[in-house]
């Protein structure tokens, strides 16, 4: 059965809905999303949090589409253009603002769906957030295991529910380690290739109105990062569990090749 694990990650993308914080007009949007100051420091996240795993996964068929705005600011712009030219499983999609951010959603995925693939595995990234190294590889599968539930609806949640949450403000870096249902980082929304959905079609936290799922509670699958431009600054729901802190930074570096010294400077700088 070819399974086709397909993600989209936006990155300040001007689009109205889909966001917590709610604009009534584009340029209210894009005001916030182009500030330089907020610009700079999302791509210091994306690229010392997000991308270290991903340039890593174990299973490197994926495809990972980075979905922002045809008038991003440069450098920004020109910075994905070229991170795209440099990781063959990324696909940067420029999409113009469209009120309906699911359609929006839409068109970003839908050229890249490989129409040969009987399963999609579909997932949502947030460019602040990290999976670890086998997500990919283990998403896929886990889902062989449980297939059959897929074949039965048709469509199938499959969480991978321990991780830590990583709140970056002034009092510095501070790690907790968390067991979090559908959280919607390291969720593969597992459907058809024929529906034109894409993971964020639903909404992760009710994710059990529309599909049966699976969690899965080890081993640490991702990092969910608070800070001052989260689009919710909340910790959510779940159940903490214990880590002693050298066993925490070792994970880190395994798990999510991150190291808390270079996490703290940049957080200084």
């Amino acid at each position: 059965m070819r399974v086709q694990m397909l993600g989209l990650c936006r990155f300040s993308y001007v689009g109205l809905r889909g966001y917590q914080v709610e604009h009534d007009t584009y340029d209210q949007r894009r005001a916030l999303l182009y500030d330089p100051d907020r610009l700079a420091r999302r791509w210091t996240w994306f690229t010392e949090v997000t991308l270290p795993a991903w340039r890593e996964q174990n299973d490197p068929d994926f495809t990972l589409v980075i979905m922002t705005g045809p008038d991003l600011p440069d450098p920004w712009l020109s910075q994905l253009r070229d991170l795209v030219q440099q990781v063959p499983q990324f696909r940067l999609e420029l999409v113009p603002p469209m009120e309906r951010h699911l359609a929006a959603c839409h068109a970003a995925i839908a050229p890249h769906v490989d129409p040969e693939a009987e399963v999609i595995g579909h997932f949502r990234h947030d460019d602040d957030d990290a999976v670890a190294v086998d997500y990919i590889k283990t998403a896929r599968k886990d889902f062989q295991r449980v297939k059959g539930l897929w074949r039965r609806a048709g469509k199938l949640a499959l969480d991978h529910s321990r991780g830590l949450m990583m709140r970056l403000d002034a009092g510095g870096l501070e790690l907790t380690p968390r067991i979090c249902h559908n959280m919607g980082v390291a969720l593969t929304v597992f459907l058809r290739p024929d529906l034109p959905e894409t993971a964020l079609h639903y909404d992760h936290s009710k994710i059990g109105q529309w599909m049966p799922g699976v969690s899965v509670p080890g081993p640490l699958m991702f990092i969910r990062s608070i800070h001052r431009d989260s689009d919710s600054g909340a910790m959510g729901p779940g159940h903490p569990f214990q880590m002693q802190p050298e066993a925490l930074d070792q994970q880190l570096w395994r798990r999510f090749r991150l190291r808390r010294n270079r996490l703290e400077t940049v957080l200084r700088d």
